[in-house]
């Protein structure tokens, strides 16, 4: 599988309405249209077709479940930078298969790629570093694992004050 560059940047300006109405969604994507139309005061005919609209322009990207990673068996979150040979970032391609990876991001600087991954425990997280080392174009890598998430979330609709 070839990575794919994601243009998260929905092409569509957003306005006040819609940030409201992807902002109710980012806290509870399953709202009925009725609830979600009483809280941006729009009837929810014109709610439902500013959802199609927002999802059509890729500004909602998909409607999905937030998985806690404790009760998939996943609690350990670790960072992995990783240097490639030649800034060769295909030859991670293989990452997108694996079950523990969560992202992968390319990252100006020494190290090519950051992976942020989730696995049960500490032998398992050096089990994947060792097979992650071992991968063709892989130069050296730096695990960080996480003590502690303070916060965690996608992108937010709110803009700041400023």
């Amino acid at each position: 599988m070839a990575f794919v560059d994601r243009d998260d940047g929905g092409s569509r300006t957003l306005d006040e309405i819609d940030r409201k109405i992807c902002g109710e969604l980012s806290r509870d994507a399953t709202l009925p249209y009725a609830e979600l139309s009483a809280r941006v005061g729009l009837s929810a005919a014109a709610v439902h077709e500013r959802v199609r609209r927002l999802r059509a322009s890729r500004s909602i990207l998909a409607t999905v479940a937030r998985l806690s990673g404790a009760a998939m068996g996943r609690p350990l979150l670790c960072f992995v930078s990783v240097t490639t040979a030649n800034r060769d970032v295909g030859a991670l391609s293989e990452l997108s298969d694996w079950p523990e990876v969560e992202e992968i991001h390319t990252m100006p600087g020494a190290d090519d790629v950051l992976v942020k991954l989730r696995c049960a425990d500490h032998d398992a997280l050096q089990g994947l570093l060792e097979r992650l080392a071992r991968l063709p174009g892989v130069a050296s890598l730096s695990a960080k694992p996480a003590l502690r998430t303070l916060l965690e979330r996608g992108p937010t609709a709110e803009l700041s004050d400023g």
